[in-house]
């Protein structure tokens, strides 16, 4: 018996702002990414005012797939891809955000794009917010702490519901919508919601009514997404970092009990249509006032999602007596009691190697909220070196992938979890989220570009292409 559905979604994982390009053509507006310079290796990207002319914004050109969109397609094709789960850029169908007609030049944009995938049989799977809130509205209104933003957004879905609801069958509202639970870290609030703080603020409070805003305008989303197709498929996105006990002791497993709410409040609101008894008793114990309106308990109730989509890339562990400042430790999601794992490896990057953890948290999740899970972000970014033959080798990639690729199959061998598809991290090389680096690449198709912008942008099939596409051939039944 094959161990995978036979229509099991194998693909590929991009967002708009990190490959499309073309910033400033097709009547695209500015985004809260276009005002991202570019940074390095342990360097925080900075956020300027305007578009400054002697910093570099790598985000501008990306990998110009704008302009070669019907390349790149067919090299998916040609790696076999079952689907493309990709993001569609909001301000190239509301360059300000607050138009009240789109801008035609972006929708046709986008059918160009779902008609040239539709065309191989690849299944388009969109992202309505990935870190595309328009600039406008982050400068003007403060991004989502504005209550009025929630219509711009929910008038910006059912634009693109009604534009491709004959085309397009798998949605998703916001990406990774959870990983802003971070305030350590601006970048993030910024990114997800179009949201700076000021010294006088409580950067939690502040989270809160934020997410409160989005997670009306992800439920106001599915129901009206639902009433333009009622076969709609329209999931949540999340970042599911596990969170581990560093030991048996009690207070080490309380410890990750309480921090991993962190991960589960969004999709707790957005499964189950309520908060969680958690978020309502510390709003009561710190004093935090969330403004509510009427009909919110009836919007979050009727507006839960049909799949949990996440992306995992690695584990961390908490120990209830550790602290250190979050900078000593580059991947704790944001936790002063973080340490290290002593049984795993770490990438180049620093990041934790974790394959078991993937099936932890397939477990976890489907656990929790019993519903389809799909695997839209996983992958291994690090350095890519030509051979003297002009080929990469990229082993240690194809390890990573195939070894993650197993434990989602145990999952749903062993386990009994039910999940709709796997779509690697960066199917090909893109601009870094965290860093703007070219030089961290996760593809699985090389693109010449440098951390300087330079490069003549030709796309080059690394080994991974190749064992991929038997992957997909096969339906996971051969990995080596």
């Amino acid at each position: 018996m094959a161990k995978l559905n036979k229509d099991f979604l194998w693909g590929g994982a991009l967002a708009a702002n990190q490959f499309e390009g073309g910033y400033d053509q097709g009547g695209k507006g500015l985004s809260v990414h276009d005002v991202m310079t570019a940074g390095e290796h342990g360097k925080a990207r900075e956020i300027t005012e305007t578009i400054e002319a002697d910093k570099f914004y790598p985000n501008h050109e990306g990998i110009d797939f704008y302009n070669r969109y019907k390349e790149d397609i067919g090299l998916f094709n040609e790696m076999g891809l079952k689907c493309l789960r990709t993001s569609i850029a909001w301000t190239r169908i509301f360059p300000n955000g607050d138009e009240t007609e789109p801008n035609e030049e972006g929708l046709k944009f986008y059918d160009d794009i779902i008609d040239e995938l539709l065309k191989y049989n690849i299944e388009p799977v969109l992202t309505l917010s990935h870190f595309e809130m328009p600039l406008h509205l982050a400068r003007e209104y403060g991004g989502f702490r504005n209550r009025k933003v929630v219509d711009f957004f929910v008038h910006f879905a059912e634009t693109v519901f009604n534009r491709y609801k004959d085309k397009v069958k798998y949605w998703m509202t916001f990406n990774e919508i959870n990983n802003q639970m971070d305030t350590s870290n601006p970048l993030f609030l910024w990114t997800n919601s179009g949201v700076t703080l000021s010294e006088d603020e409580d950067a939690e409070e502040v989270l809160y009514q934020v997410a409160h805003n989005e997670l009306i305008a992800s439920a106001l989303a599915v129901t009206k997404g639902k009433a333009i197709n009622p076969n709609f498929v329209i999931g949540n996105m999340i970042s599911h970092v596990p969170i581990y006990p560093y030991s048996c002791n009690p207070k080490d497993i309380l410890e990750a009990e309480i921090a991993s709410r962190l991960r589960y409040f969004f999709p707790d609101v957005q499964v189950r249509g309520y908060y969680p008894g958690y978020a309502l008793k510390m709003f009561e114990k710190k004093g935090y006032d969330i403004k509510w309106q009427e009909g919110d308990d009836e919007i979050l109730k009727n507006g839960t999602v049909d799949y949990i989509g996440f992306s995992y890339y690695m584990s961390t562990v908490v120990k209830h007596d550790a602290q250190q400042s979050v900078e000593d430790n580059i991947v704790n999601g944001g936790l002063s009691n973080s340490v290290a794992n002593p049984y795993i490896k770490v990438s180049q990057w620093g990041w934790a190697i974790d394959p078991v953890g993937l099936r932890y948290t397939l477990n976890a999740l489907y656990n929790r909220y019993q519903l389809p899970l799909f695997i839209v972000e996983n992958g291994f970014g690090t350095t890519d070196e030509f051979k003297e033959d002009g080929t990469i080798d990229d082993q240690e990639r194809i390890d990573y992938l195939r070894e993650h690729i197993n434990a989602s199959i145990e999952a749903v061998d062993e386990d009994g979890v039910e999940l709709m598809g796997y779509t690697p991290w960066g199917v090909i090389d893109i601009v870094s989220f965290t860093t703007g680096e070219m030089k961290k690449r996760y593809g699985l198709i090389h693109v010449d570009r440098d951390n300087e912008g330079k490069g003549t942008l030709k796309r080059t099939k690394k080994n991974s292409f190749y064992w991929y596409k038997n992957v997909i051939d096969t339906n996971g039944e051969e990995l080596k």
